[in-house]
C-alpha cells in the first residue's frame, strides 16, 4: 500500500509541475516545513510568494511549519496535507517590496505571453477573443479581421504544400453519367478481375445468384430465389443449364503412338477404359478416366478428367486431344503431362500488336497513357471537363479469356524430342451444360445450322472464316451432313436414349437474330415421319453420330480467333434490326460474321444400378470464347431453369455418383477440400453461443467436421490383423470397458507405426475387384427390392476374404446407403455395425447410451480459477488433484484423456481434441465409414447417403452376417443418438 501512495505521489506531482511550466520560476509551492524554512531565509525572513492570492489583501500567506509532521518525507499533495490536515492560512508579519513586485511582473510577463501566443491548432484563431471564434472562418478567410487575412492565407497556402507533398492531390470524383458509359464500365469490368476471373455471364448470375470466390474465380452457387424442387423437376422432366466454363482444357498435339505412350503411364486398364479406347479414340465418343501420378497406380490419384479427340484426318497420323480438367487438378495435372510427354521447352506468346482487338487492356498491365500538357492539367477547383480520346488510340475492350494472367506467362510447351505440344487453353472455350431429358430440344429450337453464303463473290478473299470456308465443296458437303443429323435430334423424345458420349460438330447462325419475343418453353416435336428418317433417327440412337460429322472448326485456333474478333456487338445488330421494313423479322441475308463453330458432347446420365437409369443425362455445349451472352439469353428464353454449384452437387448425389473434389479423400484436391470445409465447419460452430452449440462428446461422434480417412483404415487393418472374427466378438460384448478397448487398439498401433510406416489410405477404383464386392453386397433397390443375383460371383469364404483383404485392405471403397425406415441423413453421420439384437428389430434402429464429457470440468475449473483469488487458488488446486486422483468409470472411454489440458482447451466445448482415439471403438457400435453426402432424396421418395467406408471393415461385415441380412448397416447423425437402418448398395 505504501509503494502505491508513493506512485500515485510521484504522479500528481508530474500534473502539479505540467500545470505550472508557464509560471515564472520565482512563484514557487513549498512541499515541505524543512523546504519553507529555507526559502524564508533566503526571501529576508517572509514566506515563499504563491500563485494564489486569496490569503488576504497581498495575496500571499504563509506556511508555518507543523510541530508534528506524521510524514517526515516530502512530497505535494493537492489541497490538503498527507496527515489530512490544511495547509497554514496566517497572514505574513511582514513581507519584501522588491521580492514581491518582481514576482507580480513575472506573473504578467507569462499571462500576456500565453494570451497573444498562437498554438498550431488554433493558427490565427488564437488572437481573436473567444466570441469571435467561428469555423466558417477556416474555410473563408474574408470572414476574419483585416490585420488577421494576410496572416491567414500565408498559412493556408503552407498546409497546402505540406499536404502536396505528402499525398498527391486527387481528382474530382466522376459523377454517376461518366461511371456508366461504355468506356469506364468496361475499365470497371476489367480491374475487378484482377483476383478472381469471371466468366462471361458472371453480370447475369451476379443480378439472380449467391456469388462465392472458390478456385480461383467468381461462381454463382445458388439463386436468390426457391429453387430446390424446381431445378429437380427441370432435371427430370424438361432441362436445368449451368455455366462451366471454369473447367480446365489443355490441348496436346503431336503423333498418336507417342501421345498414347506418353498418357499410359498415367492411368490402368484396372480402373476402366482409358486415353486409347476405341470409341474415344476415334473422337466419336467423349471418354472419361481417372489420372494418377506418373506409374503410382492405384497410389496418388489426381482426380477424374474428361477427354475428347480431334477425328483423324485422311493420310496424317497427327492427332489433337482436350483433356477437361476440374480448376484444383490443373496444378497436379500439367506438371504430370508436361513430364510423361518431355515438354519442358516453354514457347514465348507473340509480341502483341499496337491495337489488340481481342484481348484489350491486360487487367495487370494497364495501357500508358499519354503524357499530359500544361493547358491539359486540372485546375482544383474547377469544374471537370470531359476529354475524347483521339482516334487513332485503340478503344477499351472487355477482357474476353484469362485475363488475369501477364502477358508474358508462357501457356504452350513443346517437347524437342518427341514433337508433342501442350497449350493451355483455358478460359478459351466456353461451355454451357444441358441436364434434362428435353436438353436436346431446347438446343434443337435455339440454334439452326448455318446458312450458305449465296450472292457473295467467292473469288475475292475475305477476312471472315465461313466465306473462305463455302469455297470447299467437301466442307460443305460434310456441313450439310451435320445439319441433317442435328434435325434428326427434333423425332428424339428424351436425351437419355441417345448413346453416352456422341459428339456432334457444327456450324450455326447468330442465336440472337431467332431470339423470340417473350420466354416460351421447349417441346420435343415426336411426328410420324417418313421410312428414311425413322432408319435414321434409329441408327443414330443405336450408334450415335458417324464419325465424320464428330469433326469441328472449333479444332482450330485461327478459326476460334476470327470468329471472337469479328462477332458483331449488340449494338450493331439492334440498329440492323431498327433498318427492317417488318419489325420483328428476321435480318436477310444473315451477316457473315454471325457463323460460329460449336461442338455437342452428349452427357450420360446415371450408367450403375437397376433403377432410374439415364436419369440426368444431357448435352454440353462448346462454344468459342466472346459468344457467352450471345448464346446464354437465347437458351434461357427456351424455358430452361438456371442453376449453379449447389445444383451440381445434387445431381451428383441423385445420380449416386461421387462429386469432385468433395468424395475424392485420397487426392491432393480433396484433401486441401477437407481442411477447408472442417475450417468452415468450425467457424460456424463458434459463431453459436456456448449454450446453442451441440456438445458431440456427449453425442460420441468424435470428428463432426471432418472424416480422419487414414486412421480408420490403419484402425481396420490392425483388427482383422490381431485376431479377425474373435477380436471383433470381444469388442462388441465388452461395451463395458470401452477404455480398455481404446488403449489395447491404440498401442499396437503405436507398435506397427514405428517397426513398418503406414501407407497411404486409396479408395478402390478397381474395376474387378468392385463388380466381385458388388456381388457379395447383394446390392438391392432403394425400396429393399432384391434384384437379380449377379452370376459368376465367387463364395464369400475366409480364403477368397483373406485374398481380398491382401490386396485392398487398406483401401476405401464408394457405397450408396438407402435407408429403411424414415430419417434423413447428414454430413458425416457414421456408418456403424449392427448387432445381432439389431438386426432382429423389426421397428426402428437402436439408441447409443449418452456419454460423458471428461472436457468440461477442466473448462470450468480455469473459469473458477482466474476468477478466485490468490490464497484460494491453491486450495482449488489441492482440490482438484484430488479429484483427478479418483479412478474414472470404466464404462467411460479415454478417462485419462484430460490429463493434457493444452489439447483440450485449444478447442471449444463440445469438440474432441486432437489426438483422437480409437474411432471403430468409441461408441457401442463398430464403425465403418462416413457419409459425405446426405439428404432426403426426391426421386426415391426416402433418405439416401452416399460416402466411404473401409473395405476391410465391410468384408468383414459381410462375412459376419447371415446371408438373409447381408449387407445392412446402421447410420446416425453427428448430433443424434438414434442408429437408422441402412442398406448398402455398391453400384459398378
Amino acid at each position: 500500500m505504501q509503494r502505491g501512495v508513493r506512485n500515485m505521489s510521484a504522479a500528481k506531482v508530474k500534473m502539479r509541475e505540467k500545470k505550472m511550466r508557464n509560471q515564472p520560476s520565482s512563484v514557487q509551492y513549498s512541499a515541505s516545513p524543512r523546504h519553507v524554512e529555507s526559502s524564508a531565509q533566503k526571501n529576508g525572513g517572509a514566506a515563499p510568494v504563491t500563485g494564489g492570492g486569496d490569503g488576504g489583501p497581498s495575496g500571499v500567506h504563509l506556511n508555518t511549519e507543523r510541530s508534528k509532521s506524521p510524514h517526515p518525507k516530502g512530497g505535494w499533495v493537492r489541497g490538503h496535507q498527507r496527515d489530512g490536515g490544511d495547509y497554514a492560512k496566517e497572514m505574513p508579519k511582514h513581507i519584501t517590496a522588491g521580492a514581491f513586485a518582481t514576482a507580480r511582473a513575472s506573473e504578467v510577463r507569462t499571462m500576456l505571453k500565453a494570451t497573444t501566443k498562437t498554438t498550431g491548432s488554433c493558427h490565427v484563431f488564437g488572437a481573436l477573443p473567444k466570441h469571435m471564434r467561428r469555423r466558417a472562418m477556416s474555410h473563408n478567410t474574408k470572414r476574419l479581421p483585416c490585420r488577421l487575412r494576410d496572416v491567414a492565407n500565408r498559412m493556408r497556402e503552407k498546409s497546402l504544400q505540406a499536404s502536396s507533398k505528402k499525398k498527391k492531390e486527387e481528382s474530382k470524383g466522376k459523377s454517376r453519367k461518366a461511371r456508366r458509359q461504355h468506356g469506364n464500365l468496361l475499365l470497371e469490368f476489367n480491374r475487378r478481375q484482377r483476383k478472381n476471373k469471371w466468366l462471361e455471364t458472371h453480370i447475369w448470375h451476379a443480378k439472380r445468384f449467391h456469388m462465392v470466390k472458390k478456385w480461383g474465380y467468381c461462381l454463382g452457387d445458388r439463386p436468390t430465389y426457391k429453387c430446390y424442387r424446381s431445378s429437380y423437376r427441370a432435371m427430370s422432366s424438361h432441362c436445368l443449364l449451368q455455366d462451366l466454363s471454369y473447367y480446365c482444357c489443355i490441348e496436346l498435339q503431336g503423333e498418336e503412338e507417342k501421345l498414347l505412350a506418353s498418357l499410359s503411364q498415367l492411368t490402368s486398364k484396372e480402373a476402366g477404359p482409358t486415353f486409347a479406347a476405341a470409341l474415344s479414340l476415334s473422337g466419336q465418343r467423349q471418354g472419361s478416366v481417372d489420372v494418377y501420378r506418373a506409374g503410382q497406380y492405384p497410389m496418388q490419384p489426381l482426380g477424374p478428367v474428361t477427354f475428347l479427340w480431334r477425328p483423324r484426318a485422311q493420310g496424317s497420323t497427327h492427332r489433337q486431344l482436350w483433356i477437361w480438367a476440374h480448376p484444383t487438378i490443373k496444378p497436379d495435372l500439367l506438371p504430370e503431362l508436361q513430364t510423361v510427354c518431355q515438354c519442358c521447352e516453354a514457347v514465348l506468346p507473340p509480341a502483341a500488336p499496337a491495337v489488340i482487338p481481342t484481348e484489350g487492356v491486360s487487367a495487370l498491365e494497364p495501357e500508358p497513357k499519354p503524357e499530359k500538357t500544361p493547358e491539359s492539367k486540372q485546375i482544383t477547383g474547377t469544374k471537370r471537363k470531359q476529354t475524347f480520346k483521339d482516334a487513332s488510340e485503340p478503344s477499351e475492350k472487355k477482357i474476353l479469356g484469362d485475363g488475369t494472367r501477364s502477358p508474358t506467362t508462357p501457356v504452350t510447351w513443346k517437347s524437342s524430342s518427341n514433337g508433342i505440344v501442350i497449350s493451355d487453353l483455358t478460359m478459351e472455350i466456353v461451355r454451357y451444360r444441358l441436364i434434362g431429358p428435353q436438353s436436346h430440344s431446347v438446343l434443337v429450337e435455339t440454334m439452326e445450322a448455318a446458312t450458305d453464303c449465296d450472292g457473295m463473290n467467292t473469288s475475292q478473299p475475305s477476312c471472315l472464316w465461313w466465306p473462305e470456308h463455302c469455297k470447299n465443296e467437301s466442307k460443305m458437303n460434310l456441313h450439310q451432313q451435320q445439319a441433317d443429323v442435328f434435325h434428326l435430334l427434333k423425332g428424339v423424345y428424351s436425351t437419355g436414349e441417345l448413346p453416352s458420349g456422341t459428339v456432334l460438330g457444327l456450324t450455326v447462325d447468330d442465336p440472337r437474330l431467332t431470339l423470340p419475343t417473350k420466354k416460351v418453353k421447349a417441346l420435343p416435336c415426336v411426328k410420324q415421319a417418313q421410312e428414311v428418317e425413322e432408319e435414321k433417327r434409329r441408327e443414330l440412337m443405336l450408334r450415335g453420330a458417324p464419325a465424320h460429322c464428330c469433326q469441328s472448326s472449333l479444332w482450330e485456333s485461327s478459326v476460334r480467333d476470327n470468329v471472337t474478333v469479328n462477332k458483331i456487338s449488340n449494338k450493331l445488330l439492334n440498329h440492323m434490326r431498327s433498318e427492317l421494313l417488318v419489325p420483328g423479322s428476321r435480318l436477310s441475308p444473315t451477316p457473315l460474321q454471325g457463323r460460329v463453330p460449336i461442338l455437342l458432347v452428349h452427357q450420360p446420365g446415371k450408367q450403375v444400378g437397376h433403377e432410374m437409369t439415364s436419369w440426368g443425362a444431357g448435352w454440353d455445349l462448346l462454344l468459342p470464347k466472346g459468344w457467352g451472352m450471345a448464346f446464354w439469353v437465347p437458351l434461357v428464353y427456351r424455358g430452361v431453369r438456371i442453376g449453379g454449384l449447389t445444383m451440381s452437387l445434387k445431381h451428383s448425389q441423385n445420380k449416386g455418383a461421387a462429386h469432385f473434389p468433395h468424395d475424392y479423400p485420397d487426392c491432393p484436391a480433396g484433401a486441401r477440400f477437407q481442411e477447408e470445409q472442417e475450417a468452415q465447419l468450425l467457424y460456424e460452430f463458434k459463431r453459436y453461443p456456448p449454450a446453442k452449440r451441440n456438445n458431440y462428446i456427449k453425442h460420441g461422434c468424435l470428428a463432426p467436421f471432418c472424416c480422419p480417412w487414414q486412421q480408420l483404415a490403419e484402425e481396420w487393418e490392425l483388427i482383422l490383423r490381431e485376431g479377425g472374427e474373435e477380436r471383433e466378438e470381444d469388442r462388441l460384448t465388452q461395451t463395458s470397458t470401452k477404455a480398455d478397448a481404446v488403449m489395447e487398439v491404440a498401442t499396437p498401433r503405436e507398435d506397427v507405426t514405428v517397426t513398418k510406416p503406414p501407407s497411404r489410405v486409396t479408395v478402390l477404383r478397381n474395376k474387378k475387384s468392385l463388380r466381385l464386392l458388388s456381388g457379395w453386397c447383394r446390392p438391392t433397390t432403394s425400396k429393399g427390392q432384391r434384384a437379380r443375383r449377379s452370376c459368376g460371383v465367387l463364395p464369400l469364404d475366409r480364403a477368397a476374404m483373406a485374398l481380398f483383404l491382401s490386396a485392398h485392405g487398406m483401401s476405401l471403397v464408394w457405397v450408396r446407403l438407402s435407408l429403411l425406415s424414415k430419417g434423413k441423413p447428414e454430413l458425416h453421420a457414421m456408418v456403424c455395425v449392427p448387432t445381432a439384437e439389431d438386426l432382429m428389430l423389426c421397428g426402428g434402429g437402436p439408441q447409443e447410451p449418452p456419454h460423458r464429457d471428461h472436457f468440461k470440468s477442466p473448462f470450468r475449473r480455469q473459469k473458477k480459477g482466474s476468477k478466485a483469488a490468490a490464497a484460494a487458488s491453491s486450495l482449488c488446486s489441492d482440490k482438484k488433484e484430488g479429484k483427478e486422483s479418483d479412478p474414472a468409470p470404466a464404462s467411460e472411454p479415454n478417462s485419462t484423456a484430460p490429463e493434457g489440458p493444452k489439447s483440450s482447451l485449444a478447442l471449444p466445448m463440445g469438440l474432441w481434441p486432437d489426438p483422437l482415439p480409437s474411432v471403430t471403438a468409441h461408441c457401442s457400435r463398430v464403425m465403418l465409414g462416413w457419409v459425405t453426402q446426405g439428404d432426403f432424396s426426391l426421386s426415391s421418395g426416402r433418405g439416401e447417403a452416399l460416402g466411404l467406408v473401409s473395405v476391410a471393415g465391410l468384408l468383414n461385415t459381410l462375412f459376419n452376417q447371415p446371408a438373409e441380412r447381408r449387407g445392412t448397416l446402421l447410420l446416425r447423425n453427428p448430433a443424434s443418438l438414434h442408429y437408422r437402418v441402412a442398406k448398402v448398395n455398391l453400384e459398378v
